[in-house]
């Protein structure tokens, strides 16, 4: 007997298959975030490492190279989703940066170390993209933000993880044993990927395994795939061609400077912050305690700025977090009091460090479905080059002789640039935050109309 419809559009997804696939991806996403924040947390450490002689300038280098890593594979991703699928790029690129965390390790002096963390990067560059784009294919439209956000938050778990074991064990323990801690993923969620991550049902109905497609869209209640049409626009330039043509143009580039920003902020601030207390009369300990508030402020923030995203769009959401995480930032170059600084990590941690999830299922959602993985690739690939300058600029201005103060406020001016662009996405059929009815969002194969 066929199933009615739900009057709120496509068939319910199916809560246990559903929830235990999120669980997978936020634990992939809790071993990114883990590799993003914990060369942050060893900064001191490696500038204290004998024999090592780092300066502030050359740390901020090395931090930036894992963003040209990303950059790199950020683009692989763009390109050969569409040929691979997301299944194996996915564990590809997950099992490739574990073993550069294993690699990190057991580096034997500066430079290794650093050509560890450049191929670590392009595994992450890989994971990020694909993993995003297809936890929203997997999703129906109208929990699409929440599910992105929640797999977001498995990000900010790790991204926690990291400073709060290096306050616990730094500096008496080695700073390798941190990057041992992330490498777990080996022996961990890799097994587990192997044996349950879905292919993309667009990607199976392209490879001709068209029952497949239709099994996977039953168990998690999206409509059923079709074959692509061949009225679909082309995939010239790895993917980029449709993205840089009308109408799509102007929504690209103005989320190409979203994501820019909001990966400059990242990589910039989490590398940065707890030397920056430092510098302000905090022990490493309480440094690293104090860098923790920033990670839980993104964690707490992730899933209820997913909701809100759902319902009153994510224009509105992206652009709010990023002002909030510029006055953050504002008042902490004041040098607040106690509980001021405490409150001002939180939002910073909303507004810097989980925007950027608010910003890919923005982006997702103004897509059309055959554009999203490379349309999240080109956006991250091109946002690297704010997570390469992020750090570096962040050390450079320490090096300089300028007062703290600085830092907080080049991080500010760059939150208040994300935000205009947030605010002057089109709000055409391609690109509009308003909702929609969930009855054809989809469509009847996922269409280019998801929002």
């Amino acid at each position: 007997m066929k199933a009615k419809p739900s009057p709120r559009g496509p068939d319910p997804q199916r809560p246990a298959t559903v929830w235990l696939f999120i669980l997978m991806a936020a634990l992939i996403a809790m071993f990114e975030g883990y590799d993003l924040s914990v060369y942050g947390a060893t900064v001191p450490a490696l500038l204290r490492e004998p024999g090592w002689d780092l300066s502030k300038g050359e740390a901020g280098d090395i931090g930036s190279l894992v963003a040209v890593g990303m950059l790199i594979g950020a683009g692989i991703a763009g390109a050969a989703g569409r040929r691979l699928g997301t299944r194996r790029l996915l564990l590809s690129g997950l099992s490739f940066f574990s073993l550069c965390m294993l690699g990190s390790a057991l580096a034997d002096g500066p430079g290794v170390f650093a050509a560890s963390r450049l191929f670590a990067g392009i595994g992450l560059g890989v994971v990020l993209p694909t993993l995003t784009a297809v936890v929203g294919e997997m999703s129906v439209p109208r929990v699409r933000a929440r599910n992105i956000a929640v797999m977001m938050a498995g990000s900010c778990v790790g991204s926690l993880g990291a400073p709060l074991l290096g306050s616990w064990l730094l500096p008496d323990v080695s700073f390798r044993v941190l990057y041992l801690v992330g490498a777990a993923a080996l022996i961990t969620v890799v097994p587990w990927a192997l044996l349950r991550l879905p292919e993309s049902p667009r990607y199976l109905v392209r490879t001709g395994r068209a029952a497949e497609a239709a099994r996977t869209a039953v168990r998690f209640g999206l409509p059923a795939p079709r074959p692509p049409s061949t009225s679909q626009p082309g995939h010239r330039f790895l993917g980029l061609g449709p993205l840089l043509q009308r109408p799509l143009v102007v929504t690209t580039l103005l989320f190409w400077v979203m994501t820019f920003c909001g990966l400059l902020l990242i990589f910039g601030f989490s590398t940065w912050l707890p030397t920056l207390m430092q510098a302000g009369g905090f022990s490493i300990g309480s440094a690293l305690t104090m860098t923790c508030l920033s990670w839980i402020g993104a964690g707490v923030g992730m899933v209820p700025g997913g909701v809100l995203a759902d319902r009153f769009g994510p224009k509105r959401v992206v652009s709010g977090a990023f002002l909030v995480g510029a006055a953050g930032l504002l008042l902490m170059s004041r040098n607040p009091a106690g509980w001021v600084l405490y409150l001002c990590l939180l939002l910073c941690g909303f507004g810097l460090l989980a925007c950027q999830a608010f910003v890919n299922a923005y982006l997702i959602g103004s897509m059309p479905a055959e554009l999203r993985v490379p349309a999240v690739g080109w956006s991250l690939s091109v946002g690297r080059l704010g997570a390469i300058a992020g750090p570096s600029l962040g050390g450079r201005i320490l090096d300089s002789g300028l007062g703290l103060e600085w830092n907080f406020y080049f991080f500010a001016a760059t939150a208040a640039v994300g935000a205009t662009a947030a605010i002057a996405v089109p709000t055409g059929p391609l690109g509009r935050p308003a909702r929609r009815r969930t009855t054809t969002a989809l469509g009847p194969a996922g269409s280019a109309s998801a929002v």
